[in-house]
C-alpha cells in the first residue's frame, strides 16, 4: 500500500501581518481532538506571536500540563518540531504556552485578556446517550460563555459546530443561523432527567429477573459471583442502550437525524443567545464529513479513524455485502486541513457586534463526490490493496444500491438464518470443525450487527438530498492574500477526489491497522520458549484437560471392577436413568453435579477402593492420559515451574497423575468406619472455590499470578482462568471457545497422539485377565 507520509516535508508560508493573529491571546477548546490538535499545530508553526491558553481536562492521575506534554509529540508536531528544533519547542511551550485545567461545563475563572476563543471541543459519537451528549455539546457551551462573560473578556469567538446541523431537510442549506423555536433549555434539562429515570426503571425486579437469567444461562457454571457481575454489567448496558434510543428518537421526533446533530444544533443557538447577539463578536464554523489532511501538516495525516473510516474499513474486510446507501446522494467530506484553515481565516478576519457570521466548510456544492463515486473507489483501492485474510487477501463484494427497504429484508433473513445455525452449533460436541464452524458464524454475525448499526447510523449521510451552500466561505477564501492561499487556502474546487482517496486518505487509515495485521489466535504465545523462573504456577484442570475421560465414565470404571458381571446390566441401566439429571446439574452448576454423582459411591469400602487405583483402575486412567498436556507439564517443570494439578473430581482419580505435578489437589470423599457416605469431605473445589482456593495458594507459595500459566477445557474454569496472564484453554466445550475468543485467550487442542479407545476397552482392563475373562457372578474379590 501507499505510504501517505510525503518524501519531503511541505514548507510552510511566512506569515502575512494583515492575516495574521497576531500577539493574541487565543483560548482553544478540544486540543486533544482531531481537529483542535491540527488547530494547535497551525497556531504554533504559522502564527508565532500568539499565546495560546488550552482548556484541558485532567484525567485520572494524569494532569492538564501532562496531557499537553503527551499532546506535544504526536505526529501531527513532527514537522514543526523539526522545523524549529527542540530547544525552540521547549521555548514556546515555556513562553507561548499555558494550561487551565477543567472541563468545558465548568471551566473555572478564564484570563480577562482573551483575544479570540476558538472552539471545537464535542462528543465525537453520533450516538452517545442523550445526557451525555447534552452534557458535553449543550453544558459545553453554557458553561463556556458564561465563563468567559465572568472573565470581563471580550473575545471574538469561533465556534465550530457542524454542516448537519440543519437537521432533516431536502434542498439548499443556507450559511445562517438555524430555523426553529425550540426550548433548547428545557430539551437539556429533559435530557438531564433521563439517566435518572432510566436508571431506576433498570432496578425493578420484572428488569433485573430476566437479565439474572440471562447470566445464569451463559455462566452458571462458573459462579454466583460471575452471574452477579455479568447481570450488573447487562443492567448497565441495558442503561446505555435506552439512553441511546432515547436520544435518537427524540432527535427524529424534532427533526434532527441524530442526537449529535440536534445538540450541536442547541449548542448553536447557545452561542447565539449568551454571545453572539449579547454584545459580542461570534463566527459559526460548520465543517461536513471530517477526513484526513490533503497538504497540512503531512499529506495524510490522521488521528485515528473518523466518521467515514469504519464503514471503508468494513468493506474492505467484506463484512457489508450491500448497504442502503442512494448511489447518487452526495457525500459531502473536506481534508482537515481544509477546515483548520477556515477557522483560523474566520478567527482573523473582523467580525461585527451582534451580527454573528455563518461558515460551511463543504465540498458538495462546487466539488460533489455522488456516493456512486464514493463507493468506486473504495471497490477499486481494496480490489488493488486487498486486506489481509486467512487465506490471502479479502475479495471485496460489488454493491448493487438495492434500496434501503430491500437490504432491511435481506438483513432480517440473514439475521434469523444466523440465529438458527448458532442454536445449531451450540447443541453440537465441541471439536476443531465445530469450533471452526463456530467462528464462522461469529464473524457473520459480526457483519450483520455492523451492516446494521452502520445502516442506522449512516442512514442520513448517504441518502441525504441536503447541498449546503458555502457563498461566506468562498468569501472567506477569496480574503486571504495570494502569496498565503496555496497554504492557508480551503478551495475545494481544487481536490481531485480520485488522487485524495486513492494515494491519500486510503492509505492512512488502512496503514492504522498494520499493527493488527493478522496471525493465527493464539498460537504465538504458547510456541515461544517458557521463561525460567520459580515464582511461576502452571495449573492444570484435569478431565478433558490432562485425561480424556469424565466423572460418569470414571464412576462406570470403578463400579464395574467391583460388580459381578451378571449385574453390569442392571448398573448400566440405573446409570443410564439418572444420565438426564446429571446433564441438568452439569449444566447449572460443576458442584451440584459433583455432589449428585458421589452419592453413587456410597457404601463402597475405601480400602477396596484403593486396591483399585492402585492397580487397574489406576492403569486405565493413565491410559487415557492427553500426551500433549503431560509433555506440556515436562516443559513447565523443566522451566522451574511449580506445576498443579487441580480437580473438583476425587483424588482416586487423579492419584495415578501425581508422579507428573509437583502437587496434585483434588476433592475428597467422607467415609466413615471404612465405608464411603456418599457425600463429599468438603465442598468442590470448582468455578469461584478454585479461583478461591488459586489467590490462596499463590499468596502462600510466593506466585506471580500475572506470569503464571493455567490450562482449562470448560466454561466452569473461566473463574480462576482469568486470574492468570497466561490462560490456554485446551479442547474447549463451545461456551469457553467463544469466550477465549472475547479474551484473546490461547486455544489449543491436545491429542493422546494414539488411536481413539471406545469406553468399553478402558472399562474391560479393570478386569484381572484378558477381556474375555470377567469375574463370574457371585465371586468380587477377583474383580478387586
Amino acid at each position: 500500500m501507499t505510504d501517505a507520509t510525503p518524501t519531503t516535508e511541505p514548507t510552510t508560508t511566512p506569515a502575512d501581518p494583515a492575516f495574521s493573529l497576531g500577539s493574541s491571546h487565543v483560548l482553544l477548546t478540544g486540543a486533544t481532538g482531531f481537529v483542535g490538535q491540527a488547530v494547535l499545530e497551525r497556531l504554533l508553526s504559522s502564527h508565532p506571536d500568539t499565546r495560546v491558553s488550552l482548556l484541558i481536562r485532567p484525567k485520572s492521575r494524569t494532569t492538564g500540563e501532562t496531557r499537553l506534554q503527551t499532546l506535544l509529540k504526536k505526529p501531527v508536531f513532527r514537522t514543526w518540531r523539526e522545523a524549529v528544533g527542540e530547544a525552540e519547542v521547549e521555548r514556546t511551550i515555556r513562553e507561548r504556552l499555558s494550561v487551565i485545567q477543567g472541563d468545558l461545563a465548568n471551566p473555572g475563572e478564564l484570563p480577562g485578556d482573551i483575544d479570540v476563543v476558538l472552539h471545537g471541543a464535542s462528543t465525537v459519537s453520533f450516538d452517545p446517550p442523550i445526557d451525555e451528549a447534552f452534557q458535553t455539546n449543550v453544558d459545553g457551551a453554557t458553561g463556556l460563555y458564561g465563563a468567559l462573560l465572568a472573565s470581563g473578556s471580550d473575545p471574538h469567538v469561533v465556534h465550530v459546530s457542524t454542516a448537519y446541523v440543519g437537521g432533516m431537510r431536502k434542498g439548499v442549506s443556507p450559511e445562517a443561523s438555524l430555523e426553529h423555536e425550540i426550548d433548547w433549555r428545557a430539551e437539556n434539562a429533559a435530557a438531564k432527567s433521563a439517566r435518572r429515570r432510566v436508571e431506576m426503571a433498570s432496578r425493578q425486579p420484572e428488569v433485573l429477573r430476566s437479565l439474572l437469567a440471562k447470566s445464569r444461562a451463559k455462566l452458571g457454571k462458573v459462579g454466583p459471583q460471575a452471574v452477579a457481575a455479568d447481570a450488573e454489567a447487562a443492567r448497565i448496558e441495558w442503561v446505555t442502550r435506552r439512553l441511546v434510543d432515547h436520544g435518537r428518537i427524540r432527535a427524529e421526533s424534532l427533526g434532527w437525524t441524530d442526537v449529535y446533530t440536534l445538540t450541536k444544533a442547541f449548542a448553536e443557538r447557545a452561542a447565539e443567545e449568551l454571545w453572539g447577539t449579547a454584545g459580542h463578536r461570534l463566527s459559526i464554523v460548520r465543517p461536513s464529513i471530517i477526513e484526513s489532511a490533503l497538504r497540512h501538516p503531512f499529506p495524510g495525516w490522521l488521528d485515528g479513524f473518523k466518521v467515514a473510516d469504519p464503514l471503508i474499513m468494513a468493506y474492505g474486510r467484506g463484512q457489508l455485502p450491500e448497504f442502503p446507501g442512494v448511489p447518487d446522494s452526495v457525500l459531502d467530506v473536506i481534508p482537515v486541513d481544509f477546515v483548520v484553515n477556515a477557522i483560523l481565516a474566520a478567527a482573523v478576519t473582523p467580525a461585527p457586534v451582534d451580527e454573528p457570521r455563518y461558515y460551511q466548510v463543504v465540498s458538495g456544492a462546487r466539488n460533489p463526490l455522488p456516493f456512486h463515486t464514493m463507493y468506486e473507489n473504495v471497490k477499486e483501492f481494496f480490489t488493488e490493496n486487498p486486506m489481509p485474510g486467512d487465506d490471502g487477501g479479502i475479495a471485496v463484494p460489488s454493491w448493487r444500491f438495492p434500496g434501503g427497504r430491500s437490504v432491511e429484508r435481506t438483513l432480517r433473513l440473514q439475521e434469523r438464518i444466523a440465529s438458527v445455525a448458532d442454536q445449531a452449533v451450540v447443541r453440537l460436541p465441541s471439536n476443531p470443525r465445530t469450533r471452526q464452524w463456530t467462528e464462522t458464524l461469529r464473524r457473520r454475525q459480526q457483519g450483520l450487527d455492523q451492516l446494521r448499526y452502520f445502516a442506522e447510523l449512516y442512514r442520513a449521510y448517504v441518502q441525504t438530498e441536503l447541498i449546503f451552500d458555502d457563498r461566506n466561505t468562498r468569501t472567506l477564501h477569496a480574503s486571504i492574500p495570494d502569496a498565503l492561499k496555496a497554504d492557508r487556502g480551503f478551495d475545494v474546487a481544487e481536490i481531485d477526489w480520485h488522487e485524495y482517496f486513492q494515494s491519500i486518505h486510503f492509505p492512512s487509515i488502512t496503514g492504522l491497522t498494520k499493527a493488527f495485521a493478522k496471525r493465527p489466535a493464539g498460537r504465538a504465545r504458547a510456541k515461544r520458549a517458557l521463561p525460567v523462573r520459580s515464582d511461576v504456577l502452571a495449573v492444570f484442570d484435569f478431565e478433558g484437560t490432562v485425561v480424556e475421560s469424565n466423572l460418569v465414565e470414571q464412576y462406570l470404571w470403578m463400579r464395574l471392577g467391583m460388580t459381578p458381571k451378571a449385574q453390569w446390566p442392571q448398573e448400566f441401566a440405573s446409570l443410564l436413568v439418572s444420565v438426564p439429571a446429571y446433564l441438568r446439574a452439569e449444566r447449572r452448576d460443576r458442584g451440584e453435579f459433583i455432589r449428585t454423582l458421589v452419592r453413587r459411591y456410597k457404601g463402597i469400602r475405601v480400602e477396596e477402593l484403593q486396591e483399585l487405583v492402585q492397580g487397574r483402575f489406576g492403569a486405565a486412567m493413565l491410559s487415557r492420559a492427553i500426551s500433549d498436556a503431560l509433555d506440556r507439564v515436562a516443559q513447565h517443570r523443566a522451566a522451574g515451574h511449580r506445576t498443579v494439578l487441580v480437580t473438583g473430581a476425587m483424588s482416586s482419580a487423579a492419584e495415578p497423575f501425581s508422579a507428573f505435578f509437583d502437587e496434585v489437589v483434588a476433592g475428597e470423599m467422607h467415609a466413615s468406619k471404612g465405608v464411603l457416605t456418599g457425600y463429599l469431605a468438603a465442598p468442590p473445589l470448582v468455578d469461584e472455590a478454585r479461583a478461591a482456593w488459586l489467590r490462596e495458594y499463590a499468596t502462600a507459595h510466593g506466585a506471580n499470578l500475572t506470569q503464571s500459566y493455567g490450562y482449562g477445557d470448560s466454561l466452569a474454569d473461566v473463574a480462576w482462568l482469568k486470574l492468570l496472564g497466561n490462560a490456554t484453554v485446551v479442547n474447549p466445550d463451545t461456551d469457553l471457545y467463544r469466550h477465549a475468543q472475547r479474551m484473546k485467550w490461547t486455544v489449543e487442542d491436545w491429542t493422546r497422539r494414539s488411536s481413539d479407545s471406545p469406553v468399553a476397552p478402558a472399562t474391560l482392563a479393570l478386569l484381572p485377565e484378558a477381556p474375555a475373562s470377567a469375574p463370574e457372578e457371585g465371586d468380587r474379590s477377583s474383580a478387586t
